[in-house]
């Protein structure tokens, strides 16, 4: 039986960072049943034929090249008492120290005709695989999408540009409403209607129809999404339904087993140590707390996953670093539309803070420059203390250096009045006049409304 220093259970983003921050200075393997690592966020594109399969699969030798041993095949069993760990194909594996970062699953709901064909979710290669197969050999005429959120704008986006019927459906008021607030959303859902997506908010789906093939989504509201009945008759499928409504950590592998689960995923402490003496876990699979408030909060993101693995690799070098918690930045693209949000929203900081909020529009770059398109911020602070909560964006242009930025001073525990103190630069086609900017037009607004 081969022994490592360390073994890591999934080859996600999580477990390339093990590898190549360890995998030079420790005796690495990285156990992954998938064929390919994939670049979740470039899924979609695949889907409306913007770029190849090919292009969404990572390299092995972001494993490899790093000097970690990568094992492809699925674990089936491990033994904490004596630190081993089994796989598929009957192999066993020692480790001195294991990593769980075995990622989660996206969520089937139980409701009725769920297992219908042309059904499906959206996380791995193999479900876009699955989708685009379908797309590729079938006239697959109409597409539902259940779930407003990133995923299935983007999902939605891709299959409305190769189907000639489009619909979005979410229980929520407004569609990403765990990105931003409904006073922000306006434009966005415009935008969707005008590229021919079909909006259903506050509507959630009761059941699907269909004999062999998904035929129709029926609606809570009384409305019924219908592909026509050839589904049915032999004729193939017509539609297909895709399922973006939340992710599960996937932890059943140790079930019935000394691991401490919680109803987010495995618990760990902010060294990312789990209740077991030399077993860790990191990323989506893990239950951890708001950076901000200290509860327990969802943060399934990659940008949370690979800073908590790359903080573990760095301690089990030598440093002695602390994970946060989750400050859940994250953007999306609708259209020509760029959507972030970061931090607490106004409804998640409402009885846990005395909240004041502001907002401000600016343009991208100069307003007489041509190509200038409008960019919108709302910042949200405690009242008492003037400690920035959280933000939101909706630009003509990329917002993420600037949801970053505020980002850092959440985490920081700034005060809107750093952020009237922000230095910052200016040139006419990289920003708005030097005599504002959007964070400081915000933190000034703060202010303005706590003077008077």
């Amino acid at each position: 039986m081969k022994t490592y220093d360390i073994v890591t259970i999934g080859g996600g983003p999580a477990g390339i960072t093990i590898a190549k921050n360890l995998g030079k200075a420790k005796k690495v393997a990285i156990i992954r049943p998938e064929e390919y690592s994939m670049i979740y966020c470039a899924m979609p594109y695949v889907i409306e034929n913007e770029i190849p399969l090919e292009k969404s699969f990572k390299s092995d030798s972001l494993v490899t090249g790093s000097g970690a041993d990568l094992i492809r095949s699925a674990v089936t069993r491990v033994d904490f008492d004596n630190k081993t760990v089994t796989t598929a194909d009957g192999e066993s594996y020692g480790y001195q120290k294991l990593i769980i970062a075995t990622g989660a699953d996206p969520i089937l709901p139980p409701i009725p005709g769920i297992e219908t064909k042309g059904v499906f979710v959206f996380k791995t290669g193999k479900h876009l695989c699955d989708i685009k197969e379908i797309i590729d050999r079938h006239t697959i005429e109409y597409a539902v999408v259940i779930g407003a959120g990133a995923i299935g704008i983007e999902v939605a986006q891709a299959l409305n540009k190769v189907t000639k019927e489009c619909h979005l459906v979410d229980m929520t008021p407004h569609v990403l409403p765990n990105l931003v607030e409904g006073d922000m959303i306006g434009p966005v859902e415009e935008t969707l209607t005008e590229s021919g997506v079909k909006l259903h908010l506050n509507a959630k789906v009761e059941k699907l129809e269909g004999k062999e093939w998904v035929s129709g989504v029926v609606l809570d509201t009384g409305q019924k999404i219908s592909f026509g009945d050839s589904g049915n008759t032999g004729e193939g499928p017509r539609g297909i339904v895709v399922f973006s409504v939340g992710m599960r950590a996937r932890t059943e592998l140790f079930t019935d087993t000394a691991l401490a689960i919680g109803k987010q995923g495995i618990i760990v402490n902010d060294k990312m140590e789990t209740n077991i003496k030399d077993v860790y876990a990191v990323g989506d699979c893990v239950q951890f707390v708001s950076g901000i408030t200290g509860e327990v909060v969802p943060g399934k993101l990659a940008t949370n996953a690979v800073p908590m693995a790359r903080m573990l690799a760095k301690n089990f070098i030598g440093d002695k670093r602390h994970y946060p918690g989750f400050f859940n930045g994250a953007a999306t693209k609708v259209e020509n539309l760029y959507v972030g949000g970061t931090g607490l929203k106004e409804s998640e900081a409402q009885g846990k803070f005395d909240i004041i909020t502001a907002t401000a529009e600016l343009t991208t770059i100069f307003p007489i420059l041509p190509n200038s398109k409008k960019l919108k911020m709302k910042l949200i602070a405690d009242r008492k203390t003037k400690r920035i909560l959280g933000a939101q964006m909706v630009s003509g242009s990329p917002v993420i250096d600037k949801l970053n930025t505020v980002t850092l001073a959440i985490q920081h525990k700034l005060t809107a009045d750093h952020l009237v103190q922000l230095s910052y630069a200016a040139q006419p086609y990289q920003s708005f006049y030097p005599a504002n900017n959007i964070i400081v037009a915000c933190a000034e607004k703060i202010l303005d409304k706590l003077r008077n």
